[in-house]
């Protein structure tokens, strides 16, 4: 625990954290996406889809145990994430207590600026999403939300236009973020740097991909392709 501690106290500890629960949550995004991209598929295949995930490891697991305790992991990686991340921005202003009198924007400085900010918002995000699919606490009318169709709670979700903008606001948040954090995951790996174009490229199909799969969604309801 010791060697652990320690690890944590330093910059580079903090960044491997970052780095390793990124690689998690970065996984749990493109399968999450994959997933909900099923809805094309229709009612059946959707909730069926979502009934699997709650079923996963039956019998061996009580019904639903294998998806709580991936939400645990996964909730685990965010705070891991975020506590890193806030505790290495602390330090950056605590290395530079008085600002620059004049500052140039470099490339590095907006990502960094994108990273923290657009961390806000894909926070923000998360939360608001469990409690509008998962929990069925807000943007429902009362009696609209019904747990076994996901299909449903989905189009009657997204049917309501300022949550679908804000789904897709957030979406653009979370693709600059994908791009400037798998690119910087591999950095912090120590990845070979003459390899930084490829990881770009990765970076770039990555936050692409998932932008486009998930904003498809909310659009697709309100163009009346899924209903």
């Amino acid at each position: 625990m010791s060697a652990v501690a320690a690890l944590w106290s330093t910059s580079i500890g903090k960044k491997a954290v970052m780095a390793v629960t990124g690689i998690a949550l970065v996984g749990f995004v493109i399968l999450h996406m994959a997933g909900n991209l099923k809805i094309y598929l229709g009612p059946e295949h959707f909730d069926a889809y979502a009934r699997g995930l709650r079923a996963l490891g039956e019998p061996i697991l009580v019904h639903g145990q294998a998806l709580w305790s991936m939400r645990l992991i996964l909730l685990a990686a965010v705070v891991l994430h975020v506590v890193a991340a806030v505790q290495l921005t602390q330090a950056s202003w605590a290395a530079r207590p008085v600002a620059y009198t004049e500052k140039e924007a470099v490339a590095a400085d907006y990502a960094a600026r994108t990273m923290r900010w657009g961390g806000v918002i894909v926070l923000l995000f998360i939360v608001y999403h469990l409690l509008h699919f998962t929990v069925g606490v807000v943007g429902y009318a009362p009696g609209q939300f019904q747990e076994a169709s996901v299909y449903r709670n989905v189009v009657n979700g997204f049917r309501v236009w300022y949550v679908s903008a804000f789904y897709v606001v957030a979406q653009a948040a979370l693709g600059l973020h994908l791009y400037h954090g798998v690119w910087s995951m591999f950095q912090t790996l120590g990845m070979n740097a003459r390899g930084n174009g490829f990881y770009r490229g990765l970076a770039v199909v990555a936050a692409v991909l998932v932008v486009v799969g998930n904003v498809s969604i909310p659009l697709a309801v309100l163009g009346g392709l899924v209903n």
